[in-house]
């Protein structure tokens, strides 16, 4: 009885890892498709495809013809007529491919996690609990989808400007779906193995895992203002440390969100909280006997803050060029991937007397 037991757990490991590793994969696609959208925003390409077909949406135009067709609906639109006025076919065809790119990525996501899926669901791999996971993961995906198309749909207006809101929902349920679906894949390949912590050091971790995500949202709204273009000096912004036009619209909530003076520096605050919480954790961890994994992931956030730190203040004094503002993009996923396999390996039981 004993020996079956054990043949069955090893089994149940054996397809656990497997999944885990599919999960990976997705992942990484996913963060791929972060990356690919924030170079899409910054070459000025996310407007260039005017229709959404998600069925036969993928096939690009492939002879003179379709591409004619193709240009003619993009200089119908505001982009076109009120910024790329001029603008020729080959200048068209940079901005287009980017954005197909993009598009043909998440489809690509798509069917790399349903096929998987459908294949270990029908061999009995997925264990019960994990089916709604599963699901859940898909159908934000199909969500994420539909919101990139209403993100763009603000754009083809008669203001050719993507929504800062928009565009920041569109960011977050990236983050929200990359996020799930590492956290579920590190349980099915680390298993239950978690280490007795203290509490505090546990709810520190999650605490600060939740203030790298607002930091990247809040990054979401540099973005759609273009705040990194403006006050590129640091760590003076105009020559002060908080800007005299920080609170000049009213109501005074949509300075927050619509006041590109007022949005840069709740992203500089924010990234500075974080880099300080980091250093103060790491530093207090180092008086807790903590296994080696748990060290492995405090030693890499703390690298990954101060590269991150780094990046932006980069990224912003060179006036935001493409290739180090995607740099910087990459950077934030990273920190939050590792921000939360720390958090994920002190999720065990908790010491609350220590």
């Amino acid at each position: 009885m004993s020996g079956t037991m054990n043949s069955r757990n090893a089994q149940t490991t054996r397809h656990n890892r497997k999944i885990a590793a599919w999960l990976f994969v997705c992942c990484l696609m996913v963060y791929g498709m972060v990356i690919l959208g924030g170079v899409t925003r910054l070459t000025g390409s996310g407007l260039s495809m005017v229709e959404w077909d998600p069925i036969f949406g993928i096939v690009p135009p492939l002879d003179a013809a379709s591409w004619d067709q193709t240009f003619r609906l993009y200089q119908q639109s505001p982009e076109y007529q009120k910024i790329n006025v001029g603008m020729d076919l080959a200048g068209f065809k940079r901005i287009y491919w980017f954005e197909y790119s993009h598009r043909v990525l998440g489809r690509t996501i798509g069917t790399v996690f349903l096929l998987p899926f459908l294949f270990f669901l029908a061999k009995g791999w997925i264990q019960r609990p994990l089916i709604p996971k599963l699901v859940a993961m898909f159908v934000l995906g199909g969500l994420q989808g539909v919101l990139g198309w209403y993100m763009v749909k603000s754009g083809l207006v008669d203001n050719p400007h993507v929504s800062q809101y928009r565009l920041t929902a569109h960011l977050g349920l990236a983050i929200v779906i990359y996020a799930y679906m590492l956290y579920v894949a590190f349980g099915l390949w680390f298993g239950e193995q978690r280490a007795t912590l203290p509490g505090w050091l546990r709810r520190s971790t999650w605490l600060l895992t939740g203030l790298v995500f607002v930091t990247i949202l809040s990054g979401g709204f540099v973005a759609g203002l273009k705040a990194g273009f403006a006050y590129n000096t640091f760590p003076l912004m105009d020559g002060h440390w908080v800007p005299q036009v920080m609170f000049m619209q009213s109501p005074l909530w949509r300075n927050f969100f619509e006041n590109i003076a007022t949005v840069q520096f709740d992203h500089r605050l924010l990234a500075t909280l974080v880099i300080t919480a980091v250093a103060v954790l790491w530093l207090s961890a180092r008086r807790s006997t903590l296994p080696a994994s748990v060290r492995t992931g405090l030693h890499l956030m703390l690298a990954a803050v101060l590269l991150q730190y780094g990046l932006g203040i980069s990224t912003l004094l060179m006036h935001v060029p493409v290739p180090l503002a995607a740099i910087h993009q990459a950077g934030a996923l990273l920190l939050l991937t590792v921000t939360l396999y720390a958090a994920f390996r002190m999720s065990g039981q908790v010491n609350s007397g220590v």
